[in-house]
């Protein structure tokens, strides 16, 4: 006969028994990252069937892109690019067997956050300074 389970205690860790903790947070925002990537693909395949279409509709969707919106979604884009790329470099480390330490663990997640916003910021100035359009 099976046993029956007694304890209103969850069977497995749940989220009403953790605290929210960087690197928990940094595992959520990776996976939304890569979605975000997965879906703002699309903008890529949108700017090259324009190309491929005609001079006109390749200026739509470049006017598109131009404008103040199109803008902040390619910000994002780039900023999530980045941060799921940093992500990644910090799980091709564990996966080597190295930075386990709780301390190394900690300062990862803060790199991967501050690299990913200042290089994100940097691409952008850099893109606008050698442009001459800043």
């Amino acid at each position: 006969m099976a046993e029956t389970h007694t304890d209103k205690r969850p069977l497995s860790p749940h989220l009403q028994i953790y605290r929210p903790m960087l690197t928990m947070m940094m595992s959520i925002v990776h996976r939304i990252t890569g979605a975000g990537l997965y879906f703002g693909i699309i903008l890529l395949i949108w700017w090259l069937l324009a190309a491929a279409i005609s001079a006109d509709y390749f200026a739509m969707v470049q006017a598109f892109f131009g404008h103040w919106f199109g803008k902040l979604i390619l910000f994002g884009f780039t900023w999530a690019l980045l941060h799921h790329m940093l992500g990644g470099l910090r799980h091709l480390l564990w996966d080597t067997g190295h930075g386990f330490g709780l301390t190394t663990i900690e300062w990862l997640a803060r790199a991967n956050i501050a690299l990913s916003i200042l290089g994100t910021i940097a691409l952008w100035l850099g893109v606008y300074l050698v442009r001459g359009t800043l």
